[in-house]
């Protein structure tokens, strides 16, 4: 499909006028290379001010008018925490005006490999997220439970959890993967179901302290994997069950975790995924370690369709604090 066969639906829909203008700020707003590049940039992500103007290469002022343009046009939205400015893609409704035509122009930007200049710039990006987190849980371990109990603690979460997979569709019950798993405790319902258990963490400190439960309470069917679900510890690794209790809002990159771990799933297996629906409590990045605030429910489910999964049920769990907590199963679309 052409761009512009792309926009004829719209063209019938709405007035003469309307659409000219509408369409005009459309092609105003990405009749730039860099303002392209930013949309690409902000595919599966959300970057800050600061980190785009050092992918970029650019002072903040001239980078804030391109950014600027883009928000006019409706092609990306923005969230504040604290002082800095987040901004995400946004792709306008399927019923809007131009919708069709910024759909075709994102999906020929995604289809085309980045350039290596950004890719690399990108992954530099990555890292230092990637540190400050491992960091914070390096300094953090002793006080774990401390800091998740001032959002959702681990009570408010666990029977859910727990009930979701004894409903679940699970033919066989051989091995399950725990991402992230904290202070250990949910290694106990899972080491009570399945066979083996892995328990995998990319802070050795953190999987000390889920050791620590493990011997303590004689799980004696648990293994500890220290890295991430991009390690090749795991590689080729199809368990039946893989469990990621308040992570994903941990790490750099949740779209890529989720992908990696529906990589590491069995054909009737299922992945569990309970983390905090989107909030505005930015004073959760230095208190608690969050690189995000969690989550619309939408943008969960987009990531595990794109890793070729399908959602099977949800559960979402109000808190007193005002924070929610979105509680997840995914199955392979066959499933």
């Amino acid at each position: 499909m052409t761009l512009l066969q792309a926009i004829q639906p719209p063209l019938h829909d709405a007035a003469p006028a309307d659409i000219s203008h509408a369409l005009a700020g459309l092609c105003k707003a990405c009749a730039d290379p860099l303002r392209l590049n930013i949309l690409r940039a902000l595919h599966n992500d959300s970057l800050g001010v600061s980190e785009l103007c050092a992918l970029f290469d650019m002072r903040q002022p001239a980078l804030s008018h391109h950014l600027k343009v883009l928000a006019n046009a409706g092609l990306v939205a923005t969230r504040r925490e604290g002082t800095t400015i987040f901004y995400r893609r946004s792709e306008p409704l399927v019923a809007q005006a131009g919708a069709s035509l910024v759909h075709a122009l994102l999906t020929e930007l995604d289809n085309e490999p980045v350039p290596p200049a950004m890719r690399s710039g990108l992954e530099t990006l990555q890292r230092v997220r990637e540190e400050n987190s491992r960091h914070f849980f390096r300094n953090n371990a002793h006080k774990f439970r401390e800091q998740q109990d001032l959002i959702a603690s681990y009570e408010q979460y666990a029977d859910t959890v727990a009930g979701l997979l004894t409903q679940a569709p699970l033919p066989n019950q051989a091995v399950a993967l725990e991402v992230g798993p904290g202070d250990g405790r949910f290694l106990g319902v899972l080491g009570a179901r399945f066979d083996r258990v892995i328990a995998l963490d990319n802070a050795r400190e953190m999987l000390d302290t889920s050791r620590r439960f493990a011997e303590q309470h004689a799980l004696d069917n648990i293994e500890f994997v220290l890295g991430d679900t991009a390690s090749s510890a795991i590689a080729g690794l199809r368990a039946d069950c893989v469990v990621i209790n308040m992570v994903l809002h941990h790490t750099p990159r949740p779209a890529d975790t989720l992908a990696e771990a529906a990589d590491c799933l069995a054909r009737d297996g299922v992945l569990v995924v309970t983390d905090l629906c989107r909030h505005d409590q930015g004073w959760a990045r230095e208190n608690c370690g969050d690189l995000w605030l969690g989550f619309e429910p939408e943008q969960l489910t987009a990531w595990a369709e794109d890793a070729g999964l399908a959602d099977l049920t949800s559960t979402f769990l109000a808190q007193r604090n005002g924070f929610q907590i979105q509680v997840r199963l995914f199955g392979h679309r066959h499933t």
